[in-house]
């Protein structure tokens, strides 16, 4: 009888510093435990489960490596002459053009095609409205894809005009 008396002892002892632990927040990639700290910031409580955070290092890199500082290239890539790198920029920008002038013609047959929502019916459609709703929804989506495929050229354009304007 003591033998339990001892272990149920010992379990009412450690049984509250098991249960104390704080509530964890967590804050984009951080963790705190602080509650003033994760209201003002906006973190949410981590539910389910302990938190074990390990902290990295970070890789090592050479001293000529600043914050500022920015490398385009791998280590050992070799280096391209401007008037190259310059024709390679002004290939690019003509292909994304070309590439552009395609989708807007893409673009334009599908917005002809979806008429506003209400596609020309087929005799087939006609007599089954279910088709012709899919294939409306379907226009649908490749009017939001198509309009999507643009705006993505349109950015990677924005993004060479600045590199290629430079000189």
């Amino acid at each position: 009888m003591n033998k339990s008396l001892t272990i149920l002892l010992v379990f009412t002892v450690m049984a509250p510093a098991a249960w104390a632990q704080d509530r964890i927040y967590r804050c984009g990639n951080e963790y705190t435990n602080n509650a003033a700290q994760a209201k003002e910031r906006g973190c949410k409580l981590v539910e389910g489960g302990n938190v074990t955070v390990v902290q990295g290092s970070r890789p090592k890199t050479s001293g000529a490596v600043t914050p500022t500082t920015t490398t385009a290239s791998p280590a050992g890539a070799p280096r391209v002459d401007n008037n190259d790198q310059r024709a390679r920029d002004a290939d690019a920008r003509a292909i994304l053009e070309s590439e552009l002038r395609k989708a807007e013609a893409r673009h334009a047959e599908l917005l002809k095609e979806y008429n506003d929502g209400a596609p020309v019916r087929s005799a087939l459609e006609l007599r089954n409205p279910q088709v012709y709703m899919e294939r409306t929804a379907e226009l649908k989506a490749s009017v939001a894809r198509s309009e999507s495929d643009l705006a993505g050229i349109r950015r990677e354009l924005a993004r060479l005009a600045p590199a290629t304007s430079a000189k």
